[in-house]
């Protein structure tokens, strides 16, 4: 795979929307495109997994305890699925770049 930077020539870089291998997500970091991003409130979770079985990136890590930790960012697109699954308001979904 080529390294793709803001110098990489178009004749460089693959054809949009072509996937060429399987399972390669990991490789390709594609959570700076976000404009929404979700904000967990470790407070207020109670730790029962919804949210991260219905994100479709992968985005919510859990530890070998089970217990879910922080947004992973790279690869979060901001959809806000996570949000409307949590029953108990613990993740809010805030405007990317306002703290």
């Amino acid at each position: 795979m080529t390294e793709i930077n803001a110098k990489t020539p178009m004749e460089k870089m693959t054809i949009g929307g072509n996937i060429y291998t399987a399972g390669n997500a990991k490789e390709f970091k594609t959570g700076d495109w976000r404009s929404m991003r979700p904000v967990w409130i470790e407070e207020k979770c109670k730790q029962c997994g919804l949210c991260f079985a219905v994100c479709p990136d992968n985005s919510i890590p859990v530890g070998k305890d089970l217990k879910r930790t922080d947004f992973n960012y790279d690869y979060c697109k901001g959809c806000g699925v996570c949000s409307k699954a949590c029953p108990f308001g613990a993740i809010e979904m805030k405007e990317e770049g306002v703290e």
